[in-house]
């Protein structure tokens, strides 16, 4: 069914590779068809705790296809029949109202998503991963916005996302300059949680779901990210009502008395897949 990426399930990790190497994985309005409908049923796999999101060949993503940027700057439009992959509508009515977005979507999911950024990775492609819970990078990988240099804005919500992760000077920085940064800058940005050697990115991001599937609950995971992603938004007093009333709702979950047996007992816990 896909042809511009591989979506590949070995529980407990789903993997969606983007699958045009030969152009550096650059998006497309299949591509991007192709990756929701993937991660719309890895998050409602039960055999999936956690989503990885890669590139094949060399690099993660260059961005834009430039054949598509040509045509729109030229007044064209691009013409491209995906609905063969098309999601059900109420996927979306289902996430968190203000992460419905083209890709902010992503930080709606219940799952944890993370970023294996294998290679360079450029203009649309950056908002995606920073959509994305945690990233890993290839130490000497090359990131850069690139829309400054395009004659474009801060697009896909970028402006929002960069500024919470890095501040607004960094964040001003990267978007003014279009700089190429390096995996290990990024690391030290805080852009990126870890910089690693390029052929141990994706493995180590696999870990990490499985490290995470293997000790923790998947109702815990998800009630956090949202808690996160909605409070960014909101007030220190807002967000700890939230948080009490969440807690007394996790107190009658069957995660929380297996979570206190599982440690009382000196064993690893058994957590129920979400669906």
């Amino acid at each position: 069914m896909y042809t511009d990426i591989i979506y590949d399930v070995d529980d407990p990790v789903a993997t969606v590779t983007l699958n045009r190497p030969e152009s550096l994985n650059a998006w497309t309005p299949r591509m991007a068809a192709e990756f929701r409908h993937a991660i719309y049923h890895a998050e409602h796999d039960p055999a999936v705790v956690g989503i990885v999101v890669t590139g094949a060949g060399r690099a993660f993503c260059a961005g834009a296809d430039m054949r598509n940027l040509a045509a729109l700057s030229d007044g064209g439009t691009i013409d491209s029949d995906e609905s063969d992959v098309d999601v059900p509508a109420e996927f979306f009515d289902e996430l968190p109202e203000g992460f419905r977005g083209s890709y902010t979507w992503l930080m709606g999911l219940r799952k944890p998503v993370v970023a294996a950024i294998n290679g360079p990775i450029a203009g649309m492609a950056v908002p995606i991963a920073l959509s994305c819970d945690i990233r890993f990078m290839a130490e000497d990988a090359p990131l850069l916005t690139a829309f400054a240099q395009r004659g474009l804005v801060a697009e896909w919500g970028v402006s929002w996302l960069l500024t919470r992760q890095i501040g607004a000077g960094n964040a001003l920085d990267l978007l003014f300059s279009s700089r190429r940064v390096s995996g290990a800058e990024a690391a030290s940005l805080g852009l990126v949680q870890k910089a690693l050697p390029a052929d141990q990115v994706l493995s180590y991001a696999v870990d990490y779901v499985k490290e995470l599937a293997t000790k923790c609950s998947p109702a815990s995971m998800a009630v956090m990210k949202q808690q996160v992603y909605s409070q960014l938004t909101t007030s220190l007093s807002q967000a700890e009502s939230e948080a009490l009333r969440l807690m007394s709702e996790s107190f009658t979950r069957a995660d929380f008395k297996e979570g206190v047996s599982s440690f009382v007992q000196k064993r690893p816990p058994s957590f129920a897949r979400l669906s």
